[in-house]
């Protein structure tokens, strides 16, 4: 979190690195798959350290795989320096769509766009 000010309006909110797996929560039900992946594009600038420290401390097995996913489909330098070993990933298949295609890393059936 980071203090945002606006004239006398002071409040927390998220850094990118939190924004993004916020948004990553809410899909495909409330925030679009495709969307979400054209943010993840635009998060060049994240800190390994701080990825992997929330990636470790998130309780969500979905948004873990899919920020993991669509952060080496964009193909982000960070992504290498992440140690993917020490992060929990559960079992079994996550279907966030009808008729997708099964992603067998991260066991997550996407769209085909985003496979």
């Amino acid at each position: 979190m980071i203090d945002f000010s606006d004239g006398e309006l002071t409040m927390k909110i998220s850094n990118a690195d939190r924004a993004i797996m916020e948004c990553l929560a809410l899909c495909p039900e409330k925030f679009p798959l495709q969307e979400s992946y054209e943010l993840m594009e635009t998060l060049t600038f994240l800190r390994p350290k701080k990825v992997e420290e929330l990636l470790l401390n998130c309780k969500s097995i979905k948004t873990k795989r899919l920020f993991l996913h669509f952060a080496e489909k964009a193909n982000h330098l960070w992504f290498k320096h992440l140690d993917i070993n020490k992060i929990d990933l559960g079992t079994g298949n996550r279907s966030l769509v009808k008729s997708g295609v099964l992603v067998p890393k991260y066991k997550l059936t996407l769209p085909k766009e985003l496979t």
